[in-house]
């Protein structure tokens, strides 16, 4: 079993700063692609940033020149640094990993399995 546990969400004011942080725990060989999603009220669940094993990253428009994903492949940490945070950035921050669970799976198989966290809330509002 895998587990992904988020923190560092919470109540900000507009052009504000939050750093989340994504731990991932359990039965783990190997975590190739790592990232963030977000919900917010009323909309559907969508792409914040991806970060590869290597380091390679992708951004949504929106988070382009704000957001900063980053890693830490030992600790099977995801970050995302936010700054000029906007009240339209309100939302519950998932994020996720894909997981290769032992030797054989890593193997055999072309990707592994996407394990999420329950969701962290940031709310950036005056």
């Amino acid at each position: 079993q895998v587990q992904l546990v988020e923190s560092g969400g919470g109540l900000v004011q507009p052009g504000g700063s939050l750093r989340l942080s994504c731990a991932a725990s359990g039965s783990i060989f190997y975590i190739n692609d790592m990232g963030w999603y977000r919900q917010a009220p009323g909309k559907e669940r969508e792409l914040v940033a991806t970060i590869t094993r290597v380091g390679n990253t992708n951004y949504a428009n929106s988070a382009k020149g704000r957001f900063t994903i980053s890693r830490d492949n030992a600790e099977n940490t995801v970050y995302l640094e936010m700054n000029s945070l906007k009240p339209e950035d309100t939302a519950v921050y998932f994020c996720y990993a894909e997981v290769f669970v032992n030797y054989n799976d890593f193997l055999t198989r072309s990707s592994g399995v996407d394990y999420w966290g329950v969701g962290t809330l940031v709310t950036v509002s005056s």
